[in-house]
């Protein structure tokens, strides 16, 4: 099995942990990521742009002059799109952007994320996040010991992490996830992962088949 390194937020190593081969060391499909992630952006989409078409647009229901003798081309109604005001012709409308994907490919697509974070180096694991008090400035020092920037910090959320959770939302570049939410998009947006001992757990639980 992979095995890494566990530090505490002094970043002394405290031991080794053994990785399940099926989540943090499968095969990379990096066509199930990208899938995941078109998935996941597409249904961030609201889908809510809309214009009037000339039934909708109020008004404009006299013929607005008579057909003939006027030396004007005929007309029928004044929403018509080419007068101000009017209607817009071919204007875009409210669309359904929601894709699906399977529970077993999405997954997989989840493994291969993490197992491709850490066959990079990019995986850091933590014994706790307990820093004891809220202070942003206790977590960015946590952060420059490990050296670590642009890094999701995924947490148990049957814990209380509330500590960490307020003490790192002014952090830039900084995002706390609970291991339940844990998603494709924001393991790659983000340059590194760092995991607590528990979240290790439960994402291996939730993952193995």
């Amino acid at each position: 099995m992979a095995t890494i390194a566990v530090y505490d937020l002094e970043h002394n190593k405290i031991s080794d942990i053994e990785l399940s081969d099926e989540v943090f060391n499968a095969e990379v499909k990096e066509y199930l990521i990208h899938e995941a992630v078109k998935i996941q952006l597409a249904n961030r989409r609201a889908g809510t742009v809309a214009t009037k078409n000339r039934s909708e647009v109020s008004g404009g229901g006299k013929k607005p002059f008579r057909q003939k003798g006027t030396g004007n081309a005929r007309q029928g109604c004044s929403r018509a799109p080419q007068y101000p005001g009017g209607g817009v012709a071919f204007g875009p409308q409210p669309k359904i952007y929601n894709l699906s994907m399977n529970k077993k490919a999405r997954k997989a697509a989840l493994r291969s994320a993490l197992s491709l974070v850490y066959k990079n180096n990019r995986l850091t694991v933590m014994d706790s996040y307990n820093l004891g008090e809220i202070s942003t400035k206790k977590f960015a020092n946590v952060l420059s010991k490990f050296d670590l920037n642009k890094a999701l910090l995924v947490v148990d959320g049957d814990i209380n992490n509330r500590e960490i959770e307020l003490s790192a939302r002014n952090v830039k570049d900084i995002k706390v996830l609970r291991a339940d939410g844990l998603n494709i998009f924001d393991i790659m947006k983000y340059k590194n992962v760092i995991l607590s001992r528990e979240a290790v757990a439960k994402v291996e639980g939730a993952l193995q088949s």
